[in-house]
């Protein structure tokens, strides 16, 4: 059965798992939730774990689909979200391999929140040389079962969130490592930059 996701900033390592597997699609048709993943993603920093959030522009009690949402181009938060990740990652194992790649996205300026997604997604997706093919909703989808939905139960929001199954944390090297105990399911660029090609087998050892 097919899962539904929603669209996610730099999606963590879960994330991943329902996109490879063949049978998951993305629906940018759902009316956007605002402290989701869908414009929020995190990363370990020498102080632990830390939310980096894309700001967008969102009339307050007015219902939007996400495919709708604009990126609200005032903040200067592309310049404050590379230069995050650059303190973060820029001594881990891979960073200078992917780097370059990373820095030309968030040098580019987009207007709605689900094209930046989109070509993030597609350029992590190449450089852990995964073919896989991103279905994406023409339509609203209503779930048939709730435990095919995770639109929200991927979420940053211990309420929201339902246990998974089919996801086990697969612990890996991370960069402060030595001061920090593993944090799991953190964004798709920690497991990229510290562990490189090795990324794609810890996605797969994480489904069961």
């Amino acid at each position: 059965m097919s899962m539904l996701l929603s669209t996610a900033y730099l999606g963590n390592v879960q994330y991943y798992t329902k996109l490879i597997s063949g049978e998951a699609e993305i629906d940018l048709w759902e009316n956007y939730r605002k402290q989701s993943y869908r414009n929020r993603c995190d990363i370990l920093t020498a102080n632990g774990a830390c939310s980096l959030i894309v700001p967008v522009l969102h009339l307050s009690g007015q219902k939007i689909r996400t495919k709708d949402v604009r990126i609200d181009r005032s903040k200067k938060w592309r310049h404050q979200h590379w230069q995050s990740i650059v303190s973060a990652y820029g001594k881990a194992p891979f960073f200078d391999h992917y780097a370059g790649a990373f820095e030309s996205m968030y040098a580019t300026e987009y207007e709605f929140l689900a094209d930046w997604n989109r070509d993030l997604l597609q350029l992590t997706l190449r450089l852990l040389h995964l073919e896989t093919q991103v279905v994406y909703a023409d339509s609203y989808r209503e779930a048939v079962l709730e435990t095919s939905d995770f639109r929200d139960a991927l979420s940053p929001k211990p309420r929201l969130r339902r246990h998974d199954p089919a996801f086990r944390s697969m612990p890996y090297y991370q960069i402060f490592s030595d001061r920090t105990p593993f944090v799991e399911n953190l964004s798709i660029i920690d497991l990229l930059f510290c562990e490189g090609p090795e990324a794609v087998s810890i996605i797969k050892n994480s489904i069961l």
